[in-house]
């Protein structure tokens, strides 16, 4: 058994975080000692660990909550598991085209070369530039 402190520091998850994964059903409410000390059993840090990786991994709770429930019945096939994880990952190669995105413009902007005041800078000018064409659109 584990206190939430011995749990919190085996797996790198913070106190408050463990309760409110607690509150939200992810992990098992623990067992509670004669002093009213939670008291987690090894399940729940395996459990932790699995969450604290989906989470590194940038899994929403929701996908989280519904890969708990798949591994609580290892019996079914993994189809709905793999659905999640292709979904998240087209969402993450999607944030990836923004942001190389948002690279190439950053770059076009910043490698623009002017020493006058900041009422002729042409980085301020292009970012108002850019605000025109969005709202045209």
């Amino acid at each position: 058994m584990f206190s939430i402190g011995h749990l919190s520091k085996r797996t790198g998850v913070k106190i408050p975080t463990i309760r409110y994964y607690e509150q939200m059903g992810l992990i098992d409410a623990p067992e509670r000692s004669s002093g009213n000390q939670r008291r987690y059993a090894f399940g729940s840090l395996t459990r932790l660990s699995f969450i604290r990786h989906a989470r590194e991994l940038g899994l929403s709770i929701q996908d989280i909550r519904e890969l708990v429930e798949l591994s609580l019945s290892p019996d079914k096939p993994c189809g709905d598991a793999h659905a999640i994880a292709s979904r998240h990952l087209s969402a993450v190669r999607s944030r990836i085209a923004k942001l190389k995105k948002l690279e190439k413009e950053l770059n076009r902007i910043s490698s623009i070369v002017d020493a006058g005041l900041v009422g002729e800078c042409r980085v301020i000018e292009a970012l108002m530039d850019h605000e025109l064409c969005e709202t045209e659109h």
